[in-house]
C-alpha cells in the first residue's frame, strides 16, 4: 500500500511540476504599443497599437543620432571636432558621461556615448554644436518628422527626459522609420553592436543597455530606453540574409518584456520573410510614344528598387509589363510611364513603376520656328 502511495504522489509530480514550468515560460508579455517593420522598404509586417502617442523616453534620440549622422555626412560638422562641454549640457540627469564645464571632447567621442551610453549631456552638447542652441535642435528634429511625412511625434528635447515637459511624445511606427533611416549610417552600426567601450583614456566605461547586443543573431542595434512616465522602451534591429527589421517596442511593464517582445517579433519576421531580387526583361519594356513632343518617343525605366519583400513561401515570380502606347508631352523626369505587376502563386506581390528619365518639353511655335531657321 505504501509503494502504491509513493507512486501516486510521484506520477502527480510529474504531470503538475511540468505544467507549472511550462505556465511560468509562457507568461504574458506586457506592452503598450509595438512594431515590426522591414527598414529596407519601410513594409509594415505585425503592429499593435502602432501609432499611439506615448513617451518613447530616451529612444527619442534616434532622431538625434540622425540629425548628427546627416550633419556629419554634409560636412557642417567632423567626427574629430572637439567641443567644449556647456552648463546647459552638463545640468542634464539621467544616463550620462559627467562632463564638466568647459571640458573638450571629439564628436566622436560625444557620439559613441550618445549610442552606447544613451548619454544625455552629450546628446545635448552635439545637439547644441550642430544648432546653435538646444532649443534650435529640437526644431530640427520636429522640422524632420515633417520632411519624413510622419504624422504622430512631436519632440521638446533631445534626450527623451519626461519629468518636465508636457507634449513630447511619437509612436511605434514614427520610430520605426526614423530607425530605418539611422540604419543607413554603417557608424552607427559599428558604435551600436559595441557592448563595452569607454572614453577619457579608459577611466569612463560605456555600457550598452540593449540587452540583445551579442545574445540575438543579425543584432545590428539600436536603442533603449526607460522612464517612470514611458515604462521600458526599445527599438532594436537586426539583419540576415540581406533582410533588415526593426522591431519598436513601446511601454512595456518590465525589462524583459521589451526585449521578450521584440526578440518574438524579430523572430517572426526572419522565420516568415524574405527578400527577393526583381529582375526586369528590358526587352519587355517597349518604348513610349510622345505626342506634340520635342521627343517623338522615351523609354521608361524602372523607379523602384531592385528588390522585394514577400513569404518564404512565395514560388518563382511572374511578369506583367503594362505600359502606356502613347503620352502627351510635357513630361516631367519621374512621370509615370507604365507598370509591371510582379505575381506568386499567382497573387500580385509587388508593383514597380515605370518612368521617365527625363523632361520632355511640347512642341511650340517658336520650337518649331527656331529648329527651321536651324535648318535653313
Amino acid at each position: 500500500m505504501k509503494k502504491y502511495f509513493v507512486f501516486i504522489i510521484s506520477l502527480l509530480m510529474c504531470i503538475l511540476i511540468p505544467t507549472q514550468i511550462f505556465a511560468e515560460e509562457k507568461k504574458e508579455i506586457k506592452v503598450k504599443s509595438s512594431i515590426l517593420m522591414c527598414m529596407d522598404n519601410k513594409e509594415v509586417l505585425v503592429e499593435d497599437n502602432a501609432y499611439e502617442h506615448l513617451s518613447p523616453a530616451s529612444v527619442t534620440k534616434v532622431m538625434s543620432v540622425l540629425l548628427i549622422m546627416e550633419a556629419i555626412d554634409s560636412g557642417k560638422i567632423k567626427l574629430d571636432d572637439m567641443v567644449a562641454a556647456t552648463e546647459n549640457a552638463v545640468s542634464k540627469g539621467g544616463s550620462q558621461i559627467w562632463l564638466e564645464v568647459g571640458e573638450q571632447m571629439s564628436v566622436n567621442d560625444l557620439l559613441k556615448a550618445v549610442i552606447i551610453a544613451s548619454a544625455n549631456d552629450a546628446c545635448t552638447l552635439l545637439g547644441e554644436y550642430i544648432a546653435g542652441s538646444d532649443t534650435a535642435f529640437v526644431a530640427m528634429m520636429n522640422d524632420k518628422v515633417k520632411e519624413l511625412g510622419l504624422e504622430n511625434s512631436n519632440f521638446e528635447n533631445c534626450t527623451g527626459l519626461d519629468d518636465n515637459i508636457t507634449n513630447h511624445y511619437s509612436c511605434a511606427y514614427d520610430l520605426a522609420v526614423i530607425s530605418s533611416e539611422v540604419m543607413k549610417y554603417d557608424l552607427v552600426k559599428e558604435y551600436s553592436t559595441v557592448w563595452l567601450d569607454s572614453l577619457r583614456g579608459g577611466e569612463t566605461e560605456l555600457n550598452n543597455t540593449n540587452k540583445l547586443i551579442n545574445k540575438y543573431n543579425g543584432i545590428t542595434g539600436l536603442k533603449t530606453g526607460t522612464t517612470s512616465n514611458a515604462g521600458f522602451c526599445l527599438s532594436a534591429t537586426a539583419e540576415r540574409e540581406g533582410m533588415q527589421l526593426v522591431a519598436v517596442v513601446l511601454g512595456a511593464d518590465t525589462s524583459d518584456d521589451r526585449f521578450n517582445k521584440s526578440r518574438e517579433l524579430l523572430d517572426y519576421g526572419f522565420a516568415n520573410y524574405k527578400i527577393c531580387e526583381i529582375e526586369l526583361d528590358e526587352n519587355s519594356i517597349q518604348n513610349v510614344k510622345v505626342k506634340n513632343g520635342t521627343v517623338k518617343s522615351i523609354t521608361p525605366i524602372s523607379g523602384g528598387t531592385g528588390s522585394i519583400l514577400v513569404s518564404k513561401n512565395s514560388s518563382d515570380f511572374e511578369y506583367e509589363y503594362k505600359i502606356k502606347e502613347e503620352v502627351s508631352a510635357p513630361i516631367k523626369k519621374g512621370d509615370e510611364l507604365g507598370q509591371v505587376i510582379v505575381l506568386s502563386n499567382n497573387e500580385q506581390v509587388a508593383s514597380i513603376s515605370l518612368i521617365s528619365d527625363s523632361e520632355i518639353e511640347k512642341i511650340t511655335f517658336s520650337y518649331v520656328l527656331f529648329n527651321l531657321v536651324k535648318f535653313l
